[in-house]
Protein backbone atom coordinates (compact mmCIF):
# COMPACT_ATOMS: atom_id res chain seq x y z
CA UNK A 1 0.00 0.00 0.00
CA UNK A 2 1.33 3.50 -0.79
CA UNK A 3 2.59 5.48 2.18
CA UNK A 4 0.35 8.45 1.40
CA UNK A 5 -2.05 9.96 -1.11
CA UNK A 6 0.88 11.69 -2.81
CA UNK A 7 2.00 8.30 -4.14
CA UNK A 8 -1.36 7.94 -5.92
CA UNK A 9 -0.74 11.01 -8.08
CA UNK A 10 -2.83 13.61 -6.24
CA UNK A 11 -1.73 17.23 -6.05
CA UNK A 12 -0.07 18.29 -2.78
CA UNK A 13 -2.84 20.79 -1.94
CA UNK A 14 -5.46 18.03 -1.94
CA UNK A 15 -3.22 15.74 0.08
CA UNK A 16 -2.72 18.49 2.66
CA UNK A 17 -6.48 19.06 2.91
CA UNK A 18 -6.99 15.34 3.44
CA UNK A 19 -4.38 15.42 6.18
CA UNK A 20 -6.21 18.29 7.89
CA UNK A 21 -9.31 16.08 7.82
CA UNK A 22 -7.38 13.26 9.50
CA UNK A 23 -6.81 11.16 6.35
CA UNK A 24 -3.22 10.18 5.68
CA UNK A 25 -3.29 6.56 4.46
CA UNK A 26 -5.44 5.49 1.47
CA UNK A 27 -7.90 2.63 1.90
CA UNK A 28 -7.59 -0.41 -0.42
CA UNK A 29 -10.31 0.80 -2.80
CA UNK A 30 -8.68 4.24 -3.01
CA UNK A 31 -5.25 2.67 -3.61
CA UNK A 32 -6.56 0.58 -6.50
CA UNK A 33 -9.07 2.99 -8.05
CA UNK A 34 -7.47 6.44 -7.94
CA UNK A 35 -4.49 5.81 -10.26
CA UNK A 36 -6.73 4.02 -12.79
CA UNK A 37 -9.29 6.84 -12.75
CA UNK A 38 -6.60 9.50 -13.08
CA UNK A 39 -5.46 7.68 -16.22
CA UNK A 40 -8.96 8.07 -17.68
CA UNK A 41 -9.92 4.39 -17.70
CA UNK A 42 -13.34 2.93 -16.89
CA UNK A 43 -13.63 1.22 -13.51
CA UNK A 44 -16.12 -1.31 -12.16
CA UNK A 45 -15.62 -1.55 -8.40
CA UNK A 46 -17.39 -3.77 -5.90
CA UNK A 47 -17.15 -1.99 -2.58
CA UNK A 48 -19.56 -1.33 0.25
CA UNK A 49 -20.20 1.64 2.50
CA UNK A 50 -17.31 2.07 4.90
CA UNK A 51 -14.55 1.16 2.45
CA UNK A 52 -13.75 4.74 1.47
CA UNK A 53 -15.27 4.41 -2.00
CA UNK A 54 -16.67 7.96 -2.08
CA UNK A 55 -13.22 9.54 -1.97
CA UNK A 56 -12.03 6.90 -4.44
CA UNK A 57 -14.05 8.64 -7.14
CA UNK A 58 -14.22 12.20 -5.76
CA UNK A 59 -10.47 12.75 -5.62
CA UNK A 60 -9.85 11.87 -9.31
CA UNK A 61 -12.84 14.05 -10.26
CA UNK A 62 -11.36 17.03 -8.42
CA UNK A 63 -8.03 16.41 -10.12
CA UNK A 64 -9.50 16.15 -13.60
CA UNK A 65 -12.17 18.89 -13.83
CA UNK A 66 -11.17 22.15 -15.50
CA UNK A 67 -12.36 24.96 -13.23
CA UNK A 68 -11.88 27.41 -16.09
CA UNK A 69 -14.70 25.66 -17.95
CA UNK A 70 -18.16 26.45 -16.46
CA UNK A 71 -19.84 23.38 -18.03
CA UNK A 72 -20.85 20.24 -16.13
CA UNK A 73 -17.85 17.93 -16.48
CA UNK A 74 -18.53 15.30 -13.79
CA UNK A 75 -21.88 13.66 -13.04
CA UNK A 76 -22.43 11.44 -9.99
CA UNK A 77 -25.71 9.51 -10.08
CA UNK A 78 -26.96 7.98 -6.83
CA UNK A 79 -30.27 6.29 -5.91
CA UNK A 80 -31.34 8.32 -2.86
CA UNK A 81 -31.43 11.86 -1.53
CA UNK A 82 -29.54 10.73 1.56
CA UNK A 83 -26.57 9.55 -0.47
CA UNK A 84 -26.67 12.60 -2.75
CA UNK A 85 -26.48 14.86 0.31
CA UNK A 86 -23.64 12.85 1.86
CA UNK A 87 -21.57 12.82 -1.33
CA UNK A 88 -22.13 16.55 -1.88
CA UNK A 89 -20.99 17.26 1.66
CA UNK A 90 -17.76 15.36 0.96
CA UNK A 91 -17.20 17.31 -2.28
CA UNK A 92 -17.69 20.64 -0.49
CA UNK A 93 -15.01 19.80 2.05
CA UNK A 94 -12.39 19.45 -0.69
CA UNK A 95 -13.66 21.50 -3.66
CA UNK A 96 -12.28 24.85 -2.38
CA UNK A 97 -8.78 23.45 -2.87
CA UNK A 98 -9.33 23.24 -6.63
CA UNK A 99 -12.01 25.92 -7.04
CA UNK A 100 -14.59 23.51 -8.46
CA UNK A 101 -18.32 24.20 -7.98
CA UNK A 102 -20.76 21.43 -7.05
CA UNK A 103 -24.56 21.21 -7.18
CA UNK A 104 -26.79 18.54 -5.61
CA UNK A 105 -30.09 17.98 -7.38
CA UNK A 106 -32.73 15.61 -6.00
CA UNK A 107 -36.44 15.43 -5.35
CA UNK A 108 -37.91 17.69 -2.69
CA UNK A 109 -35.76 20.71 -3.55
CA UNK A 110 -36.98 23.91 -5.13
CA UNK A 111 -36.57 23.43 -8.89
CA UNK A 112 -36.34 27.13 -9.71
CA UNK A 113 -33.37 27.69 -7.39
CA UNK A 114 -31.62 24.71 -8.97
CA UNK A 115 -32.23 26.12 -12.44
CA UNK A 116 -30.70 29.42 -11.35
CA UNK A 117 -27.64 27.62 -9.96
CA UNK A 118 -27.22 25.65 -13.18
CA UNK A 119 -27.01 28.87 -15.17
CA UNK A 120 -23.70 29.62 -13.44
CA UNK A 121 -20.46 27.66 -13.40
CA UNK A 122 -21.10 24.14 -12.10
CA UNK A 123 -18.42 21.58 -12.86
CA UNK A 124 -19.75 18.73 -10.65
CA UNK A 125 -23.37 17.58 -10.32
CA UNK A 126 -24.58 15.00 -7.78
CA UNK A 127 -28.07 13.83 -8.70
CA UNK A 128 -30.82 11.28 -8.28
CA UNK A 129 -32.22 9.92 -11.57
CA UNK A 130 -35.73 11.36 -11.37
CA UNK A 131 -34.75 14.95 -10.73
CA UNK A 132 -31.90 14.84 -13.27
CA UNK A 133 -34.26 13.59 -16.00
CA UNK A 134 -36.66 16.39 -15.04
CA UNK A 135 -33.89 18.94 -15.72
CA UNK A 136 -33.00 17.22 -18.99
CA UNK A 137 -36.63 17.39 -20.13
CA UNK A 138 -36.78 21.08 -19.20
CA UNK A 139 -33.51 21.72 -21.04
CA UNK A 140 -32.06 23.31 -17.91
CA UNK A 141 -28.97 21.09 -17.79
CA UNK A 142 -26.58 19.94 -20.49
CA UNK A 143 -24.49 16.78 -20.16
CA UNK A 144 -22.71 17.23 -23.49
CA UNK A 145 -19.41 18.13 -21.80
CA UNK A 146 -19.44 15.38 -19.16
CA UNK A 147 -16.03 13.68 -19.08
CA UNK A 148 -16.57 11.57 -15.94
CA UNK A 149 -19.78 9.68 -15.16
CA UNK A 150 -20.10 7.92 -11.79
CA UNK A 151 -22.88 5.42 -11.10
CA UNK A 152 -22.89 4.92 -7.33
CA UNK A 153 -24.79 2.13 -5.53
CA UNK A 154 -25.63 0.54 -8.88
CA UNK A 155 -27.24 -2.53 -7.32
CA UNK A 156 -29.70 -0.34 -5.43
CA UNK A 157 -30.56 1.47 -8.67
CA UNK A 158 -31.52 -1.98 -9.96
CA UNK A 159 -33.54 -3.01 -6.91
CA UNK A 160 -35.73 0.09 -6.93
CA UNK A 161 -36.25 -0.02 -10.67
CA UNK A 162 -34.06 2.91 -11.72
CA UNK A 163 -32.02 1.15 -14.42
CA UNK A 164 -34.22 2.42 -17.31
CA UNK A 165 -33.69 5.99 -16.03
CA UNK A 166 -29.94 5.35 -15.71
CA UNK A 167 -29.83 4.25 -19.35
CA UNK A 168 -31.74 7.38 -20.40
CA UNK A 169 -29.08 9.48 -18.67
CA UNK A 170 -26.25 7.49 -20.23
CA UNK A 171 -27.67 8.23 -23.66
CA UNK A 172 -27.28 11.96 -22.92
CA UNK A 173 -23.58 11.87 -21.99
CA UNK A 174 -20.75 11.64 -24.56
CA UNK A 175 -19.54 8.18 -25.53
CA UNK A 176 -15.97 9.39 -25.03
CA UNK A 177 -15.98 9.71 -21.26
CA UNK A 178 -14.79 7.77 -18.22
CA UNK A 179 -17.47 5.67 -16.52
CA UNK A 180 -17.05 4.57 -12.92
CA UNK A 181 -19.49 2.01 -11.55
CA UNK A 182 -19.51 1.38 -7.80
CA UNK A 183 -21.73 -1.27 -6.27
CA UNK A 184 -21.88 -3.34 -3.08
CA UNK A 185 -23.05 -6.37 -5.08
CA UNK A 186 -22.74 -7.28 -8.76
CA UNK A 187 -25.94 -8.94 -9.99
CA UNK A 188 -26.11 -10.03 -13.62
CA UNK A 189 -28.19 -7.02 -14.72
CA UNK A 190 -25.49 -4.64 -13.45
CA UNK A 191 -22.81 -6.60 -15.28
CA UNK A 192 -24.93 -6.46 -18.43
CA UNK A 193 -25.21 -2.67 -18.06
CA UNK A 194 -21.44 -2.47 -17.69
CA UNK A 195 -20.91 -4.49 -20.87
CA UNK A 196 -23.19 -2.15 -22.82
CA UNK A 197 -21.69 1.15 -21.69
CA UNK A 198 -18.16 0.54 -20.40
CA UNK A 199 -14.92 0.00 -22.34
CA UNK A 200 -12.73 -2.79 -20.93
CA UNK A 201 -13.14 -1.55 -17.37
CA UNK A 202 -10.61 -2.29 -14.67
CA UNK A 203 -12.36 -4.52 -12.12
CA UNK A 204 -11.80 -3.92 -8.42
CA UNK A 205 -13.29 -5.97 -5.61
CA UNK A 206 -12.90 -4.89 -1.99
CA UNK A 207 -14.10 -7.04 0.89
CA UNK A 208 -16.25 -5.16 3.38
CA UNK A 209 -14.42 -4.33 6.61
CA UNK A 210 -17.73 -4.25 8.46
CA UNK A 211 -18.63 -7.92 8.49
CA UNK A 212 -17.04 -11.05 9.76
CA UNK A 213 -20.02 -13.37 9.49
CA UNK A 214 -18.60 -15.86 11.98
CA UNK A 215 -18.66 -13.20 14.72
CA UNK A 216 -22.42 -12.66 14.46
CA UNK A 217 -24.89 -15.09 16.03
CA UNK A 218 -27.24 -16.02 13.21
CA UNK A 219 -30.52 -17.87 13.18
CA UNK A 220 -33.23 -18.62 10.61
CA UNK A 221 -36.73 -18.69 12.07
CA UNK A 222 -39.19 -20.75 10.01
CA UNK A 223 -42.55 -19.01 9.78
CA UNK A 224 -45.68 -18.82 7.68
CA UNK A 225 -46.44 -15.53 5.96
CA UNK A 226 -49.41 -15.02 8.28
CA UNK A 227 -47.30 -15.72 11.35
CA UNK A 228 -44.30 -13.57 10.37
CA UNK A 229 -45.30 -10.49 12.35
CA UNK A 230 -46.15 -12.45 15.50
CA UNK A 231 -42.81 -14.28 15.22
CA UNK A 232 -40.98 -10.96 15.01
CA UNK A 233 -42.72 -9.66 18.12
CA UNK A 234 -41.85 -12.89 19.93
CA UNK A 235 -38.16 -12.46 19.09
CA UNK A 236 -38.24 -8.79 20.09
CA UNK A 237 -39.66 -9.79 23.47
CA UNK A 238 -37.10 -12.58 23.81
CA UNK A 239 -34.02 -10.51 22.95
CA UNK A 240 -35.19 -7.07 24.13
CA UNK A 241 -32.65 -5.36 21.81
CA UNK A 242 -31.09 -2.09 22.89
CA UNK A 243 -30.98 -0.93 19.26
CA UNK A 244 -32.15 -2.97 16.24
CA UNK A 245 -32.67 -2.58 12.50
CA UNK A 246 -35.58 -4.47 10.92
CA UNK A 247 -35.32 -4.87 7.14
CA UNK A 248 -38.40 -4.95 4.91
CA UNK A 249 -38.60 -5.51 1.17
CA UNK A 250 -40.73 -2.47 0.28
CA UNK A 251 -41.80 0.90 1.61
CA UNK A 252 -45.41 -0.30 1.94
CA UNK A 253 -44.41 -3.31 4.04
CA UNK A 254 -42.16 -1.10 6.19
CA UNK A 255 -45.01 1.35 6.87
CA UNK A 256 -47.46 -1.45 7.72
CA UNK A 257 -44.98 -3.12 10.05
CA UNK A 258 -44.22 0.19 11.77
CA UNK A 259 -47.92 0.78 12.39
CA UNK A 260 -48.32 -2.73 13.79
CA UNK A 261 -45.29 -2.45 16.08
CA UNK A 262 -46.41 0.90 17.43
CA UNK A 263 -49.86 -0.55 17.98
CA UNK A 264 -48.29 -3.19 20.22
CA UNK A 265 -46.38 -0.60 22.21
CA UNK A 266 -42.91 -0.90 20.67
CA UNK A 267 -40.64 2.14 20.29
CA UNK A 268 -40.10 2.21 16.52
CA UNK A 269 -39.38 4.50 13.58
CA UNK A 270 -39.25 3.97 9.84
CA UNK A 271 -36.69 4.85 7.18
CA UNK A 272 -37.48 4.67 3.46
CA UNK A 273 -37.21 6.70 0.30
CA UNK A 274 -40.59 8.44 0.58
CA UNK A 275 -39.65 10.33 3.74
CA UNK A 276 -38.76 14.00 3.46
CA UNK A 277 -35.17 14.88 4.24
CA UNK A 278 -36.28 16.44 7.51
CA UNK A 279 -38.20 13.27 8.37
CA UNK A 280 -35.15 11.11 7.66
CA UNK A 281 -32.92 13.29 9.81
CA UNK A 282 -35.41 13.26 12.68
CA UNK A 283 -35.83 9.48 12.75
CA UNK A 284 -32.08 8.88 12.52
CA UNK A 285 -31.41 11.32 15.34
CA UNK A 286 -34.04 9.59 17.48
CA UNK A 287 -32.48 6.21 16.69
CA UNK A 288 -28.94 7.35 17.48
CA UNK A 289 -30.03 8.95 20.75
CA UNK A 290 -32.01 5.90 21.84
CA UNK A 291 -35.43 7.56 21.80
CA UNK A 292 -36.39 4.98 19.13
CA UNK A 293 -35.07 1.46 19.70
CA UNK A 294 -36.31 -0.21 16.53
CA UNK A 295 -35.62 1.14 13.03
CA UNK A 296 -37.77 -0.40 10.30
CA UNK A 297 -35.94 0.19 7.02
CA UNK A 298 -35.70 -0.72 3.36
CA UNK A 299 -32.34 -1.69 1.89
CA UNK A 300 -32.03 1.45 -0.21
CA UNK A 301 -32.81 3.84 2.63
CA UNK A 302 -30.36 2.11 4.96
CA UNK A 303 -27.44 2.43 2.52
CA UNK A 304 -24.89 4.89 3.82
CA UNK A 305 -26.43 4.90 7.31
CA UNK A 306 -23.87 4.02 9.95
CA UNK A 307 -25.07 3.83 13.57
CA UNK A 308 -22.94 2.52 16.41
CA UNK A 309 -24.36 0.13 18.99
CA UNK A 310 -26.83 -1.83 16.84
CA UNK A 311 -27.24 -5.04 18.83
CA UNK A 312 -29.66 -6.90 16.54
CA UNK A 313 -30.64 -7.12 12.89
CA UNK A 314 -33.96 -8.71 11.91
CA UNK A 315 -34.56 -9.70 8.30
CA UNK A 316 -38.35 -9.45 8.35
CA UNK A 317 -38.16 -10.13 4.59
CA UNK A 318 -35.31 -12.34 3.42
CA UNK A 319 -32.58 -10.52 1.43
CA UNK A 320 -32.33 -11.36 -2.26
CA UNK A 321 -28.79 -12.79 -2.22
CA UNK A 322 -25.77 -13.57 -0.03
CA UNK A 323 -24.05 -10.24 -0.55
CA UNK A 324 -27.16 -8.32 0.48
CA UNK A 325 -27.46 -10.60 3.49
CA UNK A 326 -23.88 -9.82 4.53
CA UNK A 327 -24.46 -6.12 3.96
CA UNK A 328 -27.57 -6.15 6.17
CA UNK A 329 -26.20 -8.14 9.08
CA UNK A 330 -23.04 -6.03 9.02
CA UNK A 331 -25.04 -3.35 10.83
CA UNK A 332 -24.43 -5.33 14.03
CA UNK A 333 -21.48 -7.07 15.65
CA UNK A 334 -19.04 -4.20 15.10
CA UNK A 335 -15.96 -3.14 17.03
CA UNK A 336 -15.68 -6.47 18.80
CA UNK A 337 -19.23 -6.30 20.16
CA UNK A 338 -21.61 -9.24 20.06
CA UNK A 339 -24.28 -9.13 17.38
CA UNK A 340 -27.39 -11.13 16.57
CA UNK A 341 -29.03 -11.55 13.15
CA UNK A 342 -32.46 -13.17 12.81
CA UNK A 343 -33.90 -14.03 9.40
CA UNK A 344 -37.56 -14.99 9.05
CA UNK A 345 -38.04 -17.67 6.41
CA UNK A 346 -41.35 -18.83 4.95
CA UNK A 347 -41.65 -21.95 2.77
CA UNK A 348 -41.28 -19.88 -0.42
CA UNK A 349 -38.01 -18.41 0.92
CA UNK A 350 -36.23 -21.74 1.36
CA UNK A 351 -34.46 -21.69 -2.03
CA UNK A 352 -33.16 -18.14 -1.39
CA UNK A 353 -31.95 -19.17 2.07
CA UNK A 354 -29.99 -22.06 0.56
CA UNK A 355 -28.34 -19.68 -1.93
CA UNK A 356 -27.40 -17.33 0.92
CA UNK A 357 -25.91 -20.20 2.93
CA UNK A 358 -23.86 -21.28 -0.09
CA UNK A 359 -22.65 -17.70 -0.52
CA UNK A 360 -21.55 -17.29 3.11
CA UNK A 361 -20.27 -20.89 3.29
CA UNK A 362 -22.22 -21.53 6.46
CA UNK A 363 -25.50 -23.12 7.51
CA UNK A 364 -27.79 -21.00 9.65
CA UNK A 365 -29.24 -22.53 12.78
CA UNK A 366 -32.92 -23.30 12.19
CA UNK A 367 -35.73 -22.58 14.63
CA UNK A 368 -39.47 -22.93 14.28
CA UNK A 369 -41.53 -20.00 15.43
CA UNK A 370 -43.22 -20.95 18.70
CA UNK A 371 -46.31 -18.84 18.53
CA UNK A 372 -48.89 -18.77 21.29
CA UNK A 373 -52.41 -19.68 20.14
CA UNK A 374 -54.56 -16.75 19.17
CA UNK A 375 -56.88 -15.65 21.96
CA UNK A 376 -60.43 -16.89 21.73
CA UNK A 377 -63.54 -14.73 21.93
CA UNK A 378 -63.66 -12.46 24.96
CA UNK A 379 -66.31 -13.86 27.31
CA UNK A 380 -69.30 -11.69 27.99
CA UNK A 381 -69.30 -10.38 31.53
CA UNK A 382 -72.08 -8.91 33.56
CA UNK A 383 -71.55 -5.26 34.45
CA UNK A 384 -69.47 -4.91 37.60
CA UNK A 385 -70.96 -3.35 40.64
CA UNK A 386 -69.22 -0.29 41.95
CA UNK A 387 -69.43 0.49 45.63
CA UNK A 388 -68.42 3.80 47.12
CA UNK A 389 -64.64 4.24 46.73
CA UNK A 390 -64.15 0.63 45.68
CA UNK A 391 -64.61 -1.59 42.59
CA UNK A 392 -65.56 -5.23 42.84
CA UNK A 393 -63.02 -7.21 40.78
CA UNK A 394 -63.95 -10.76 39.72
CA UNK A 395 -61.75 -13.45 41.19
CA UNK A 396 -60.29 -11.26 43.94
Amino acid sequence: MPASFVDLGLRPELVEELRRNGLTVPTPVQTQAIPVLLAGRDVMAQAQTGTGKTLAFLLPILERVDVGDPAVQALILTPTRELAIQITAEVRKLAPVTGANVLATYGGQDVESQIKRLQGATQIVVATPGRLLDHLRRGTISLSRVAIFVLDEADQMLHIGFLPEVEQVLQQVPTERSMLLFSATMPKDIRALARRYMRTPAEIRIASPQVTVSEIRQVAVEVTDRGRQAALRQKLDEFRPRRAVIFCRTKIRADKLLEALKGHGYSAGVLHGSLSQRGREEVMQSFREGQVRLLVATDVAARGIDVEGVTHVFNYDIPHDAESYIHRIGRTGRAGQAGVAVTFVSPKDQATLQQIEQGIKSTLKREKARLAPLPGPVPTRAPQRVRAGRRTVPGR
